[in-house]
């Protein structure tokens, strides 16, 4: 039975009510995730060209073994996650840094951006296994390597990796999770660091975060 005294307003502001207020995104947030989103895109622009180099000369080595050249492309879900800091963060950075890959053009084509949406759902998931309370160094290097491990999921699929070796795969799954641990996850963890000790991050907790304890 319809209840005449509820009105749709509020109905709505009962929904907003719903969502813890750390959780809803400020015009801020997304202003800044779109920033950090596209700058991070043109980071693997020059990534595309000098990771793939490592990652092939790696794998000329041992297959497998270019998958410690990964990491700096899982990034963006780190960054996005440490400094919004809110759901849907991490993923939006990630997919949005590879949209911007794909769109001024890589060797990838579209497929950048289903490693983007991977990559990113991987971050995403670690920062929401801590109900997004938790952003520190532990956090960072899960994020990236679960980062790493999503990538190697989707490659299974999209490159074809599921008809090679065991120990293809094995040696990959390492080097992939560690390099998403150590070059998206601890770097990133440190970037974000020094972009708080200038400021920068001043509307944001992950910037105050820093200058509190300096």
């Amino acid at each position: 039975m319809h209840n005449a005294s509820t009105t749709p307003e509020a109905t709505e502001t009962g929904a907003a009510a719903a969502i813890p207020s750390s959780n809803r995104w400020r015009v801020v947030d997304i202003v800044v995730a779109s920033v950090i989103g596209v700058a991070t895109g043109l980071v693997f622009l020059f990534w595309n060209n000098v990771g793939y180099a490592w990652f092939s000369a790696a794998d000329a080595v041992t297959p497998g073994l270019g998958g410690v050249a990964v990491g700096i492309w899982l990034i963006g879900g780190v960054l996005g996650g440490l400094i919004i800091r809110k759901p849907g963060a991490a993923l939006y950075v990630e997919l949005l840094a590879a949209i911007v890959s794909a769109l001024v053009g890589n060797q990838w084509g579209i497929e950048t951006i289903y490693s983007g949406l991977a990559q990113g759902l991987g971050a995403e998931l670690v920062f929401a296994a801590f109900g997004y309370k938790r952003f520190g160094v532990l956090q960072a290097v899960l994020a990236g390597a679960a980062a790493g491990a999503a990538a190697w999921t989707l490659e299974l699929f999209l490159s074809g990796n599921l008809q090679k070796s065991a120990e293809f795969l094995g040696l990959y799954f390492v080097t992939v999770v560690l390099s998403g641990a150590i070059l998206a996850g601890l770097l990133g963890w440190l970037v974000v660091r020094a972009l708080a000790a200038t400021g920068a991050l001043h509307r944001f907790a992950a910037g105050r975060d820093v200058t509190e304890r300096v």
